[in-house]
């Protein structure tokens, strides 16, 4: 930043010297134009600027994005993996239309993998702080060749997706820096997976972090997003592709979302032409948050001094580790589940979705053709049922979630819109009965016991009865 600093005082002394329309800076290139380290992009309502920079203590220059009034807020790099080293860096389009990074030996540091080039390209700094290349006679975003929001960074800007094309393959997530001095390719991902259904991860490498929920027919399960007055979340799932965003809800106030190089998720917003920014929220922030704390089969509960419970039938598999509050060895069933016999289903309302790790997905059936399947499906050893589907189903049934084995990550919900609910699978023994059944069961066993009276009343008289018949016959007919 300060050979940034150097040149920007530079050129506001030349700006003295010349007149104020030639030092306005420009938002594009063309075709043999170019910007060289020192010279900069601005996007036409002068919030972001595009450039040459040098992070931290690091003196590699790389080509980044960053909002002008706080020039050390950095939201894209484009050569992240491969520096310039000297300040001679050179962004330009070449006659072939190739978008291109030169070092001071022309070599390519940085270009686009394109498989169409237009005829007449500009690259172009939006307002919204997306760089665009498109043709030059048609500015309609279809038209883009190229965006920087679908080659993110470790920013998520508003109208930014993180998400997938599903026709193109085309990925979309947000990519930590390695260190505060080096925006290469850190450890931590912010991205949607997607198996069978989708879900958002905060991950490690190929590992998870922090998890929601499935796609559960409206939103992802186990996002609590708070209301406020400064952003509004969208999240979109059809055939085309699956991806979330945010929309800025007031134009005094920007935001972004970054993640850090030390793996956490931040929600930033700053006074529109301010420099400061504020904290409103940091994933993870609690351990409900962190993937599979409370191990396998338990529930993590926040507000509890033992924030960590077994589901319905199950003890911790090391109770001397759990008063420690270790909980990661998870929780055991006290009854194996025998499908020779009958069993039944213990209802956990409102809670994020187990992993879908070891699972299974029915569509259009109703709550009771879901417990059926669950049923008759030995291995099922817990089920959901995806009513929000129903909603834009014609029919009114949703989807069927069953899962076999193990149920990692599961947290209790306390201000989701449309919490789900799981149906745990359970032995005969270990079906506790409410009031409501104690009384339809005390009601049973008095209709029961008063018909097997009487039912052996009448066998008796019936018995009595057929002993006299067989009595007067033995005198009516002779041997």
């Amino acid at each position: 930043m300060e050979t940034h600093l150097f040149f920007a005082f530079l050129c506001a002394w030349i700006c003295l010297s010349v007149p104020l329309e030639s030092c306005i800076a420009a938002d594009s290139i063309r075709i043999d134009q170019s910007i060289s380290d020192g010279e900069t992009l601005v996007s036409s309502g002068q919030s972001f600027e595009l450039g040459f920079f040098s992070p931290g203590s690091s003196k590699n220059r790389y080509l980044g994005l960053w909002y002008k009034n706080t020039p050390q807020t950095v939201v894209w790099v484009a050569n992240r993996n491969n520096p310039i080293t000297d300040l001679y860096g050179v962004l330009t389009i070449f006659k072939n239309g190739a978008f291109v990074l030169l070092n001071q030996t022309k070599s390519v540091i940085w270009s686009l993998n394109l498989s169409k080039v237009p005829e007449n390209p500009v690259a172009q700094l939006l307002e919204t702080g997306n760089l665009v290349l498109r043709d030059s006679s048609n500015e309609s975003s279809e038209s883009y060749i190229w965006q920087s929001f679908d080659d993110p960074s470790d920013t998520m800007l508003p109208g930014m997706k993180v998400g997938w094309n599903l026709k193109t393959g085309l990925q979309q997530k947000l990519t930590s820096w390695r260190s505060a001095d080096d925006p290469s390719l850190g450890d931590f991902s912010y991205r949607i997976d997607i198996n069978v259904l989708p879900y958002m991860v905060l991950g490690v490498g190929s590992s998870k972090k922090v998890r929601s929920g499935p796609w559960n027919g409206l939103e992802f399960n186990g996002i609590q997003v708070l209301d406020n007055l400064v952003y509004k979340a969208v999240y979109v799932y059809n055939n085309d592709e699956v991806y979330t965003l945010y929309e800025s809800i007031n134009n005094k106030i920007i935001s972004r979302l970054t993640l850090n190089h030390s793996g956490f998720l931040q929600r930033l917003v700053s006074k529109k032409g301010g420099s400061e920014w504020d904290e409103i929220y940091t994933i993870p922030s609690e351990l409900c948050q962190n993937y599979g704390h409370c191990g396998a089969n338990g529930i993590c509960k926040i507000g509890k001094a033992q924030i960590c419970e077994c589901l319905p039938g199950f003890t911790p598999n090391s109770h001397e580790e759990w008063d420690m509050f270790n909980t990661s060895s998870g929780c055991t069933r006290r009854r194996p589940l025998d499908c020779q016999i009958e069993e039944g289903f213990v209802k956990v309302t409102g809670v994020k979705l187990p992993d879908l790790i070891d699972f299974h997905v029915i569509m259009d059936v109703s709550l009771r053709e879901c417990k059926v399947s669950c049923l008759n499906n030995c291995s099922c050893t817990a089920y959901s049922y995806l009513k929000a589907y129903a909603y834009s189903n014609p029919n009114g049934n949703g989807g069927c979630l069953m899962w076999s084995g193990d149920l990692i990550d599961i947290r209790e919900l306390t201000s989701e819109k449309h919490p789900e609910d799981i149906y745990i699978r359970m032995h005969t023994s270990e079906l506790g009965l409410n009031t409501n059944q104690k009384k339809k069961l005390v009601i049973i066993l008095v209709i029961s016991t008063f018909s097997g009276i009487l039912t052996l009343g009448l066998a008796v008289w019936f018995l009595f009865r057929k002993k006299r018949t067989m009595g007067t016959g033995m005198h009516t007919y002779p041997p």
